[in-house]
């Protein structure tokens, strides 16, 4: 039974949930990088989160690092990159591989208030070939240092708080992204979590 202080809270953060915004995370093993990439997501307003695991096992969650976030993000699993993809795009997603390459764009140059996944590779491998081919395009962040890269899961934080402030600058944020009944559905819902 939800109380009345988290049964405000639970309906202003669904307010604020932005289902046309989601990531990838293709074969991430690190408890800790996946715990902290659901915490990002779920601060930023994701609502699902899509685990793509060809070589890896499903993850599992940390609870430290998530901070129960995970509680608060759906999941789906998929083994199949064809699978994966194709779910996406008929979810209407334009579909952003995070990998660096001379084609990539720099993040901040995306209109990121459009419906986006983002696709995070491996911590040691990257995102795979197959799945850079489902991606309409490359992004980067851009870095002024000698290190060209980032921990996938701060990675992860920096490209959806880009997407956030875009969102928010847009007000996307400043009303519910559901039908009021999908809302009230899901707020019964999220009370018993």
């Amino acid at each position: 039974m939800a109380t009345g202080r988290r049964a405000e809270r639970i309906e202003w953060v669904l307010r604020r949930r932005q289902p046309d915004l989601t990531i990838v995370a293709e074969d991430i093993h690190d408890p800790h990088n996946v715990s902290a990439m659901l915490r990002s997501c779920e601060a930023s307003g994701v609502m699902k989160v899509n685990f793509l695991c060809m070589e890896e096992k499903a993850p599992r969650i940390g609870k430290k690092s998530s901070a129960s976030a995970g509680k608060w993000v759906e999941r789906r699993l998929f083994t199949d990159p064809e699978e994966c993809y194709s779910t996406l795009r008929r979810e209407g997603f334009k579909i952003y591989a995070t990998r660096l390459d001379g084609n990539a764009i720099p993040l901040y140059d995306l209109d990121l208030t459009q419906p986006c996944a983002f696709l995070f590779g491996n911590e040691h491998r990257g995102v795979t070939d197959v799945s850079a081919r489902y991606a309409d395009a490359n992004v980067l962040i851009p870095m002024m240092g000698i290190v060209q890269s980032l921990n996938v899961s701060v990675a992860c934080a920096v490209t959806l708080f880009e997407a956030m402030r875009q969102r928010r600058a847009a007000g996307m944020y400043d009303s519910a992204r559901f039908s009021e009944e999908e809302l009230r559905r899901l707020i019964e819902e999220w009370k018993r979590k």
